[in-house]
């Protein structure tokens, strides 16, 4: 899910904090990328977030990303925004699109702004949530101001956007309001109901209106659930877990960050927390918070809020900060990869940089690894061919490795687990030329067909075959 305020780009994660005795309202963005080759790292984030806005393409619809990312969304029941974009351009009528969303993403919707025209004859939109007006200017250096009409059938509107348009306006207005059921937040924070809006986001034209409504509807940070118990937002002890890590981001200093969301609590510069996973005391003298490409340090920061931690190898995607309490948060995914390759290396010399890179790249997400059990060769796992050359570039311009691929005839891997051990060990020695372990030394299962999966799954009734490895 890419996301910028500026922008609204391809699909975006977001986690609302409100300070009632200033009134003011903190965002914290999270900015995921829309390629499909990167889902999984999309999904990892939705982890971290309390609420999501999905940005549409008015011409385009419902892509298969935003089919994915809405998987995860309904698994987690996160209450989900919806911005139709490019109403600028020409693209499908706005009913066909809400039927699409409604159908595609298996959630209903609710429209809260409605578009007058689009393509060349776009005018505005009507904000129902607010009851206003706002005519469109090609202009994203200009924010429109808002005309309040409490009736529709005010006459000045006819004057502003024309009378046939006026009309038509009012006929959609009133279809909605007998084809849709009205808005309910409480439907809207179960995951169940999706508000929507129409702009232009290239020329920040209905963005505005978006997010005043998303600072009014959109939840604050949530409760938690981790494996010992929930855990509450607004508890006094901090805790927090880390839902990525990004290699390199200062390649002058080989620098590493461990991006964390806090989940109750206050985080303190320089404060000794628990690592639960090592058992151990750490402090942090520079956490940082970023906005694009700028960053900054933090002293504190509380519930909801994203920050970056520097790390030099402590850190592996859910692991868990504490003020002293053992627990352990739910909900890291990882899926099962669509594309297999061998990884070698082609530099003899230069091994320990290669098996250095591969792990520090398997820790921060970018794909995953799984070593044979029958050979014990390194096998790569991704969701897309680009995932292929992003490894084989950071690795040799970042830790001065060369590696090459070698084709691999894969289909799934799967995570498998029984409560009947007689028949997983001997499931595992008759399938021994497919197990394979992850990074974590799990079992995995790597059916080379659809059909031998099948086969597999018909055959051992006991065993329990998962598509990620969270179970």
């Amino acid at each position: 899910m890419a996301t910028s305020v500026r922008t609204l780009p391809h699909q975006s994660g977001l986690s609302a904090q409100q300070s009632d005795s200033e009134t003011v309202y903190h965002i914290n963005i999270l900015d995921t990328p829309g390629h499909q080759d990167f889902a999984e790292d999309t999904f990892r984030t939705l982890t971290a977030v309390d609420s999501v806005i999905i940005v549409i393409d008015a011409a385009k619809g419902v892509e298969t990303q935003t089919r994915r990312l809405m998987q995860v969304c309904r698994m987690r029941k996160t209450p989900v925004m919806v911005f139709i974009n490019k109403m600028d351009r020409e693209g499908k009528d706005p009913f066909d699109l809400l039927d699409e969303v409604e159908q595609e993403l298996g959630i209903h919707v609710r429209p809260l702004s409605w578009p007058i025209n689009s393509g060349q004859r776009f005018k505005g939109v009507y904000n129902i949530f607010q009851s206003t007006l706002d005519l469109y200017q090609p202009d994203k250096t200009h924010v429109t101001e808002s005309l309040r009409f409490d009736d529709v059938n005010d006459p000045q509107i006819a004057e502003l956007i024309g009378e046939q348009d006026a009309e038509k306006l009012q006929e959609d207005l009133e279809m909605i309001e007998g084809v849709y059921n009205p808005f309910s937040h409480a439907d809207y924070l179960a995951g169940e109901l999706a508000p929507v809006f129409f702009g232009s986001a290239l020329n920040t034209f209905g963005v505005k209106e978006l997010l005043e409504c998303f600072v009014r509807i959109a939840p604050s940070p949530l409760p938690v659930e981790a494996m010992e118990r929930k855990v509450e937002p607004m508890e006094e002890k901090f805790t927090g877990f880390c839902f990525k890590i990004h290699a390199n981001m200062d390649p002058n200093h080989r620098s590493c960050i461990a991006f964390f969301k806090i989940c109750s609590g206050k985080f303190e510069r320089n404060t000794y927390y628990k690592h639960v996973r090592k058992n151990q005391q750490m402090r942090f003298s520079s956490p940082t918070c970023f906005m694009a490409q700028r960053k900054e340090t933090v002293d504190e920061a509380f519930a909801g809020d994203i920050i970056g931690l520097p790390d030099t190898g402590n850190f592996k995607i859910g692991d868990t900060l504490t003020a002293g309490e053992e627990l352990h948060f739910k909900g890291l995914p990882s899926f099962s990869p669509e594309m297999f390759k061998y990884i070698e290396n082609a530099d003899p010399m230069k091994q320990k940089q290669l098996d250095k890179g591969v792990n520090q790249l398997m820790d921060e997400g970018v794909a995953q690894l799984f070593v044979s059990q029958m050979n014990g060769r390194k096998i790569i796992g991704t969701v897309g061919q680009l995932q292929f050359e992003v490894i084989q570039y950071r690795l040799e311009h970042e830790y001065n490795a060369k590696c090459r691929w070698e084709p691999l005839q894969m289909y799934k891997a799967c995570w498998i687990e029984s409560d009947d051990e007689a028949e997983l060990e001997m499931f595992k020695k008759r399938k021994a030329q497919y197990m394979a372990f992850d990074k974590d030394g799990r079992d995995v299962f790597m059916a080379d067909s659809a059909y031998v999966l099948q086969m597999a799954q018909n055959d051992y009734k006991h065993i329990k075959f998962h598509f990620t490895s969270e179970f």
